[in-house]
């Protein structure tokens, strides 16, 4: 089994584990700059002459032009949602570390297909071919790694690591940008050759990682390897395997385990009413990738370079310049989402993204409407607010916020289904944002603005704050909301933080305590579902 440490134990061992971790997640980031530069990039038109935007251009040319621009950028989204598919599936079978060293070995051997590949005979194929391979190991890498890093973390900073990774998804765009920057005066393909290698670097330290340490606790648990998790949590703590904290941690996790797979559901079980409203919370939790996608956050992410040149008419130099200020901004004002994300909460920050993104967007495309220079560059201050709003809120919310709305016995159901939306969305809005951008340069904007509104006011009446709650606590306020006739919302806001002994008392009161978990013990029991044994009978059995 793979518990190797590398000689690294407690706090060496988790730093080391978050490191391999952060560079996996820069990897995403790293990519949505890249191209934006290389698209822009004189080189790689030359090497792709069908992605080249003819000056004189006919309508029916542009549309062209700009369907294979998406098709060629949006192809890696589609292999990532495959990837998170696999993982999906195969993931709690072959475990974190196996999982995301396969999602390595595959992003470079995407890597090297884009970068090695020939030009002059089906050069758009070979290069779409290689990102399709490399998003195949990216998707499994990015539904893996926080699983990985949250289940080798202490519970007091997984909401910080989290963020965290949101920021080097923008860490990793800034890197890309400026590297594409600094070859954008170089004579040869080298000029898209190498940003498009550099992910293997990249990869190599991840796949190290999950070569030279080890995979979690809770996997080893899960699969039945209890010695395997002891030793793990010996490491991860800096201790030996039979000592009190290490013992008092597996048997939590030993507890925590046996309950998820007491109350764990499937698909049909969604479909049916309860008065805890786990399909509604599926759908709210799968909504903010929705939104995270259609409020415009990689149309200005992919095509930043291209917006400011053929949108906003600067020179190629200066669009290259901007892009490079964009992701910078962008890198930096993820900060404040470390320091909100608990005192604001999650409900209030995606409120003041919605209305800070679709305000943005306003006067993007209000100045767009009659183009002059000045106006331009009121586009460009459109454009430039947005990233910022997006950066600290609904860059790390989609991640947070689904494991939170959805209850344990759906968790893992809710987190699947957000992260393929999030990748399926993905892949529609960058594959037709140029096409749409082409037509209308200002409408592009307003449909953003306007899907922002729209999320705006789903938020209002749909988003619970989850901050500083119980898993307990969302159900509690799910029920009374179904049993008082109220907007959860509502119930929430007038809820106060409520103790164990009144989570406990609470759900007794609206029957959580009661017929779910009776219904549990009856099936392992083997009793029928209309059986008459209260809960006392059953724990008597028991």
């Amino acid at each position: 089994m793979w518990t190797t440490n590398s000689g690294l134990t407690g706090r060496s061992l988790r730093v080391s584990i978050t490191v391999a971790a952060v560079v996996g997640f820069s990897l995403f980031g790293y990519n949505q700059g890249m191209m934006a530069g290389l698209l822009n990039g004189d080189e790689f038109v030359n090497s792709f002459p069908i992605l080249e935007m003819p000056e004189d251009a006919t309508k029916a040319q542009e549309k062209y032009v700009n369907v294979i621009r998406g098709a060629v950028t949006s192809c890696y989204e589609l292999g990532c949602f495959f990837g998170a598919l696999f993982s999906m599936f195969f993931g709690d079978k072959l475990g974190r570390t196996r999982l995301i060293f396969m999602g390595a070995s595959i992003l470079i051997i995407g890597a090297v297909l884009t970068s090695v590949c020939f030009t002059g005979s089906w050069e758009v194929g070979q290069f779409v071919i290689g990102r399709v391979v490399s998003g195949i190991g990216n998707g499994m890498n990015t539904a893996t790694i926080p699983v990985w890093q949250s289940e080798c973390s202490g519970a007091h900073n997984r909401g910080f690591l989290v963020c965290f990774e949101g920021a080097m998804i923008a860490g990793g765009t800034f890197i890309a940008y400026w590297v594409v920057f600094g070859l954008s005066y170089a004579a040869d393909s080298v000029q898209w050759r190498f940003p498009v290698a550099l992910q293997i670097l990249f990869a190599i330290v991840v796949a190290s990682g999950a070569l030279m340490l080890p995979d979690s606790p809770s996997w080893f648990v899960s699969r039945g390897y209890d010695k395997e998790a002891c030793d793990v949590l010996a490491k991860l703590n800096g201790t030996t395997p039979d000592s009190d904290k290490v013992l008092s941690e597996f048997n939590f996790l030993k507890q925590d385990v046996e309950a998820s797979r007491r109350s764990q559901a499937g698909w049909k079980t969604l479909f049916k009413s309860n008065k805890t409203k786990d399909f509604q919370r599926l759908l709210i939790g799968c909504s903010g990738q929705f939104f995270q996608q259609f409020t415009g956050c990689n149309a200005a992410i992919y095509y930043s370079t291209l917006l400011f040149q053929e949108n906003l008419h600067m020179e190629k130099t200066l669009s290259l310049i901007m892009g490079g200020v964009f992701a910078t901004v962008y890198a930096i004002a993820t900060i404040p989402s470390f320091f909100m994300i608990e005192r604001v909460g999650r409900r209030n920050l995606y409120l003041i993204g919605f209305l800070g993104q679709g305000l943005s967007f306003v006067i993007t495309f209000a100045c767009l409407i009659k183009e002059s220079e000045q106006n331009a560059k009121g586009a460009a201050v459109g454009i430039f607010l947005f990233i910022v709003f997006f950066a600290f809120t609904l860059l790390p919310l989609p991640w947070i916020y689904p494991p939170e709305i959805n209850p344990l016995r759906t968790r893992t159901v809710g987190a699947s289904a957000s992260t393929c939306t999030n990748w399926i969305c993905n892949f529609a809005v960058v594959m037709f944002t140029p096409l749409f951008a082409g037509e209308s340069a200002w409408g592009v904007y307003l449909f953003f603005a306007l899907f922002n509104f729209i999320g705006l006011v789903f938020g209002f009446f749909f988003y619970v704050e989850t901050a500083g709650r119980d898993l307990e606590e969302i159900d509690i306020i799910y029920a009374k909301a179904n049993n008082e006739g109220k907007l959860a919302f509502r119930v929430a806001h007038e809820m106060p933080k409520l103790t164990f002994e009144e989570i406990t008392q609470q759900s007794h009161e609206l029957g959580l305590s009661t017929n779910e978990h009776v219904a549990h013990e009856k099936s392992e029991l083997g009793l029928s579902s209309d059986s008459g044994q209260e809960i006392e009978e059953v724990q008597e059995k028991r």
